[in-house]
């Protein structure tokens, strides 16, 4: 695991496990939050699908565009500075209106999050360790945020909205991270 000297790969697994795991309050509890705020659950389904739709339409469409134009360091601050901004709104308010403006940030939250680390992963980790290299940087991210699940409940049940304001820490601590541990490159989209 040669790879695990390589200050940039141990920097990718770091803002991964930073945004990811900030979507730990957001995953355990933006339902039963919205619930307790009188939010129906067609409405609900709603909101959460908004989140998927972006995702998917990220991977697919935008999120190539946005790697060649700003590289995999841009994309991962864009990542990261979205997620800041998504955890400050949903942690202030269950207006449904506000709530459907910031739902499509999961798609830079979490999809354009990893195709820049792919393209990170591409440029830093030799072909023959990329397997394993995944598998830690799915290991990584998967340990913080069922630790960050954990901690979320205490949180929420403490803080109620104000939990989602850590989340935005997360982000925050993610973003100079981001900005000098990824490569300044415009990388291609796809499997590493």
């Amino acid at each position: 695991m040669l790879f695990l000297a390589i200050p940039r790969f141990r920097i990718l697994i770091l803002v991964s496990a930073l945004v990811y795991g900030s979507h730990s309050m957001h995953d355990a509890f933006a339902v039963i939050r919205w619930s307790d705020a009188g939010i129906g659950t067609s409405v609900i389904s709603v909101l959460w699908s908004e989140a998927v739709a972006a995702e998917v339409l990220v991977f697919f469409f935008v999120g190539p565009g946005l790697i060649e134009r700003f590289g995999v360091r841009g994309a991962a601050i864009l990542a990261a500075a979205a997620g800041i901004i998504r955890w400050l709104i949903e942690g202030a308010t269950t207006s449904i209106v506000l709530l459907s403006m910031i739902q499509p940030l999961h798609g830079l939250t979490f999809a354009l999050l990893h195709l820049a680390c792919m393209g990170m992963m591409r440029a830093v980790v030799s072909l023959t360790v990329a397997a394993t290299a995944q598998a830690l940087y799915a290991f990584g991210s998967g340990l913080v945020t069922a630790a960050l699940i954990s901690l979320s409940g205490i949180l929420y049940a403490r803080y109620a909205g104000a939990a989602f304001l850590p989340m935005a820490a997360l982000c925050a601590l993610a973003l100079p991270l981001a900005w000098y541990g990824f490569a300044d490159q415009r990388a291609r989209c796809g499997p590493v």
